[in-house]
């Protein structure tokens, strides 16, 4: 479970959708006043938990700085959250489902929701 402050990190990583360092996450986090020494904590704790992960370096004036990107989606969070839950159950998956169903309206996306489906019906029969 992430706490409200590695939530929002893990926001911005989503939301850029590319490497940042630790001073970019400060930069852009304008509606937060973290000192640096903050958001190194919550990046460590990002990486104990697995949640992001080093993926380079980039030259910053006289040093070089850690990127940082997210190991999984806001969707897999999501679900891992769900998942995770001692009372979760396979029998449960019909009734998110149907929950996340019942928030739309565009066919298409019916569609697209059959087609993945269909295709994880193939993989099992395999």
């Amino acid at each position: 479970m992430l706490t409200k402050s590695e939530l929002e990190i893990m926001e911005l990583l989503w939301q850029e959708d590319e490497p940042l360092t630790s001073s970019q996450i400060i930069d852009m986090s304008v509606n937060r006043s973290w000192k640096k020494s903050y958001v190194h904590l919550l990046i460590n704790s990002l990486l104990d938990k697995e949640m992001i992960e080093i993926v380079g370096f980039i030259k910053t004036t006289k040093n070089y700085a850690r990127t940082f990107k997210a190991k999984m989606s806001k969707e897999e969070y999501s679900v891992n959250r769900y998942t995770s839950m001692r009372s979760f159950q396979q029998s449960d998956i019909p009734k998110m489902l149907s929950a996340l169903i019942k928030k739309t309206d565009d066919p298409a996306l019916i569609k697209q929701l059959e087609d993945m489906i269909e295709a994880k019906k193939i993989e099992l029969q395999k």
